[in-house]
């Protein structure tokens, strides 16, 4: 019998991943059965955020950490989000352009996926794709990002752990992270740290650390000096990280964080359904735009009139999700 794409995916298979990752970014019809079916088999995967400035060598540092876990005997999968270009809607920068060390290598899958004018930054194709590589079995996947902006806000709602890069003698660096990133991060790298200024850059991260606003039993964040392209302080940097994950498992982290992704997968999912006949050519949708532009309606009610929402706001009648335990 010939293997479904599910199953290849399941096998570990490039190609398959490959395939099933293009048919996400495409939403293929059929993908979404897919992808419950890959469901199941995902929660294994650390998930680790990469951000911070451009031109702080991110791709570099992802790069060392993945030969890193290699050497360490995890394998990895590599989702780089890059800008959507403006004519076709993909990925403007290279997989292997950016990382050719990992090129090849059987246990590494690296894919670049674009953020596509997602509002929030994270196109609904890359929380998709970590699913994908998650049930493909993948024990760390590594998700570096565009660069500073909404999109490092948001990777809180899909990493596990975020690590935030800076580098010496940046001073844009240290003010977006006073505009924001101090919160986003789990571990704060300075990358590039041979160059001049690495001990001020650390320095001035740790005094804004002390005097941020800290909860009881709160994760200590680190700031780790790394210099991607010569492999130092790479190992430190990743047990760091692996320090952060037994964190969350012993305070209920890793609960709460399963919590916060699934409370977006399912307004998104809920966003898409609502969404699939509120368009142009739509016979109903067309009827309550030529209301409103009447103004025989207003907006508002003639939306409510689509959804099946009464005036006060209520949902229709429909048959419960059965809570856990019951049948």
């Amino acid at each position: 019998m010939t293997a479904t794409l599910v199953d290849r995916v399941l096998a570990n298979d490039q190609a398959g991943i490959a395939r099933m990752l293009t048919r996400i970014e495409r939403r293929d019809e059929g993908v979404d059965k897919e992808l419950a079916q890959l469901h199941e088999h995902t929660g294994r995967a650390h998930v680790v955020g990469i951000t911070g400035p451009p031109g702080s060598g991110k791709s570099t540092l992802v790069s060392a950490m993945a030969l890193e876990y290699r050497r360490q005997g995890r394998t990895v999968g590599i989702l780089a989000v890059d800008p959507s270009s403006a004519y076709s809607g993909g990925a403007i920068l290279g997989d292997h352009i950016r990382m050719n060390a990992l090129a090849g290598n059987p246990d590494v899958y690296i894919r670049s996926l674009a953020t596509r004018g997602a509002l929030g930054g994270l196109s609904r194709a890359v929380v998709d794709g970590l699913s994908v590589l998650d049930a493909a079995g993948k024990d760390v996947i590594l998700l570096e990002t565009v660069g500073v902006g909404q999109v490092e806000v948001d990777i809180m709602g899909v990493a596990h752990s975020t690590v935030v890069v800076s580098i010496p003698g940046a001073g844009d660096a240290i003010q977006a992270i006073k505009a924001g990133l101090l919160e986003v991060a789990d571990v704060h790298v300075v990358n590039k740290a041979d160059a001049p200024g690495a001990d001020r850059t650390v320095s001035e991260l740790r005094d804004m650390l002390r005097l941020s606003r800290r909860k009881a039993f709160q994760w200590n964040v680190p700031v780790q000096k790394t210099s991607a392209t010569k492999h130092e302080g790479i190992a430190e940097l990743i047990a760091e990280l692996d320090k952060h994950l037994g964190w969350m498992h012993e305070h209920g982290e890793l609960e709460q964080h399963a919590r916060r992704i699934s409370t977006t997968r399912v307004r998104w999912a809920a966003e898409e359904v609502a969404l699939r006949d509120l368009r142009p050519g739509k016979p109903d949708f067309d009827a309550a735009v030529e209301q409103v532009a009447h103004r025989r309606t207003d907006p508002l009610t003639a939306a409510r009139q689509l959804l099946g929402v009464d005036t006060a706001g209520n949902p229709p009648q429909t048959s419960p999700i059965p809570k856990e335990g019951t049948s």
